[in-house]
């Protein structure tokens, strides 16, 4: 029996909100410090979660639940390259780590909001720097595995007919 789209939205939407709410949770207990691509993969999660929330609203209405849909696809596609990027950014040689950079909150008071987000997007040392790893994937390694199962929900609701609707 296939599963039916308010299911998979509302999955979609309550692991996005969840995985943010875990990292909140767990970064003053284990000492963590997010750095600014982990803190763009957070925003992209909620995103996710919106458009998830967005399609569990309007499934009914198939052209608007598709659009959402499409929309949630596009930001985890988004959240993988920022992920893989910041795990490429781990595996470099230790001379070839770009230097740290100012925080998040910093680059949000001194420097326009574009230029704040191609910087977080370029990665600093702070994002080449592996905090914690569970069975050889650091942290934005799962959250590679986490947006490409995002990704396969929202293309499964894209894809479904309207009749399994």
């Amino acid at each position: 029996m296939p599963l039916p789209t308010p299911l998979i939205a509302a999955a979609t939407t309550i692991t996005s909100f969840a995985l943010v709410f875990i990292a909140a949770m767990i970064e003053p207990f284990a000492s963590m410090n997010p750095c600014p691509m982990c803190m763009m993969q957070r925003a992209i999660y909620i995103t996710i979660g919106v458009f998830g929330l967005l399609t569990l609203i309007t499934y009914k209405k198939q052209l608007a639940g598709k659009l959402f849909a499409g929309l949630g696809l596009l930001s985890a596609i988004a959240g993988i390259a920022v992920a893989g990027r910041q795990v490429w950014l781990q595996h470099l040689p230790e001379d070839k780590v770009p230097a740290c950079g100012p925080g998040l909150e910093y680059m949000m008071e001194v420097f326009p909001l574009l230029e704040v987000i191609q910087m977080s997007l370029l990665g600093t040392g702070d994002c080449a720097e592996v905090q914690w790893q569970w069975l050889g994937l650091s942290i934005p390694g799962w959250s590679i595995v986490a947006f490409t199962a995002l990704a396969l929900a929202n293309i499964l609701i894209i894809t479904k007919r309207v009749s399994q609707s």
